[in-house]
């Protein structure tokens, strides 16, 4: 199979099941890429990790858009990326279909009571892995769990990844860093297209220029996403009740692939099929955009001394970021005792075998449907 074959067949699939959120995508990616295909090593996924938070945008499709790049190149950038997406943007047009004709959301509770405890376990799998190779020493180990505790306690992203990266860069033996570029790059926003998009009426390209510089600026999880959408599509421009978007937030949590793709639900309420591809495209163009240009930055990151402490430092923050929200996540997936048997047996099987996690997951899904069936 060529490269850009595999990269089109490992990031459909991948499109296909991977249920959870961010941090279970990125913990589904290292399984398959690192520990299975072995595409990269856990130093270079961690330091893919670590430049992608810096950056604006869904980190998971990020993640994809750099592994395929190194797989297969530009090509392998741009399918990479797709193929994560479409899966994910054509399950959210249907339950849009059936929203808009029915006014109700098919029923996903069952499903995802199953595949919920499955998904914790393999993110904890992946962050076990990956804080072996991270988490060097007694300072970095510091980093690690001083950044979960912040972001527990609320701290912003930014905050907590920025503040590593500097004190690690502090305490570097050498005076040189290029890290500042990333954050030029990362605030270095399409002003003229934010104007232009509050300025406009209630228009298709209006819609396409708010998804699009919703996608530029955006830091964080799926509830700041809802602070942005909130913002633009129910205060400002008046197009959506605050109950739909809720609603399409949901099928965003529900459906598989990026959260991101609650800009597709939207885009189908707002404005049919043309509207829900429109959305799509302009909220993910700029992770394209972004990927591409920081990519040159990541040698020149490791080449200096300075620049590559606080990349380490950078790294260990994603990884507390990534276990506080695993905690938050776990909180709400284990809540019986069958979901702690399924997180533990799951954790088990990923420890000790080279089970895909696609089995786990399709395992978990149908316990839960049985389970809810038998206590309808």
């Amino acid at each position: 199979m060529s490269p850009l074959r595999e990269v089109v067949v490992v990031f459909l699939r991948l499109g296909v099941v991977a249920f959870g959120g961010p941090a279970a995508h990125i913990a589904m990616m290292r399984e398959e890429l690192v520990r299975r295909r072995r595409w990269v090593s856990d130093a270079q996924f961690i330091d893919l990790l670590g430049i992608t938070n810096l950056i604006p945008g869904p980190n998971s499709t990020e993640m994809a858009i750099h592994l395929g790049y190194l797989r297969a190149g530009p090509w392998g950038l741009v399918l990479g990326g797709v193929c994560f997406i479409v899966p994910a943007m054509l399950s959210v047009m249907a339950l849009a279909w059936a929203y808009v004709r029915w006014g109700a959301l098919p029923v996903a509770s069952a499903l995802l009571y199953g595949v919920k405890p499955v998904i914790i376990a393999i993110v904890l799998q992946a962050m076990w892995g990956l804080a072996r190779t991270a988490v060097r020493g007694p300072l970095l180990a510091g980093a690690f769990v001083v950044a979960a505790a912040l972001a527990l306690a609320g701290v912003h992203e930014l905050l907590v990844l920025f503040g590593a990266g500097g004190v690690a860069a502090l305490l570097a033996p050498r005076r040189r860093a290029v890290a500042g570029a990333l954050a030029a790059l990362a605030w270095a926003t399409p002003a003229r297209v934010m104007a232009a998009a509050a300025a406009g009426g209630v228009t298709l390209g209006t819609m396409t220029l708010v998804f699009l510089k919703i996608g530029a600026v955006l830091y964080g999880s799926g509830y700041v996403l809802l602070a942005f959408l909130r913002a633009d599509f129910v205060e400002r421009l008046g197009w959506l009740t605050d109950r739909q978007l809720l609603d399409a937030v949901a099928v965003g949590q529900v459906t598989p692939g990026p959260v991101f793709t609650t800009a597709t639900f939207i885009g189908f309420l707002l404005a049919g099929w043309t509207g829900a591809v429109l959305a799509t495209a302009a909220i993910f163009l700029p992770s394209f955009v972004f990927v591409a240009a920081s990519r040159p930055l990541l040698p020149r990151l490791r080449g200096s001394r300075r620049a590559a402490a606080f990349l380490d430092g950078v790294n260990v923050a994603a990884l507390g970021l990534m276990a506080a929200v695993t905690w938050q996540l776990g909180r709400a997936a284990v809540v019986d005792p069958l979901t702690a048997a399924l997180a533990l047996a799951a954790a088990v099987l990923l420890m000790r075998t080279r089970v895909n996690s696609v089995w786990l997951l399709a395992a978990g899904g149908a316990l839960g449907l049985a389970w809810r069936a038998l206590h309808a």
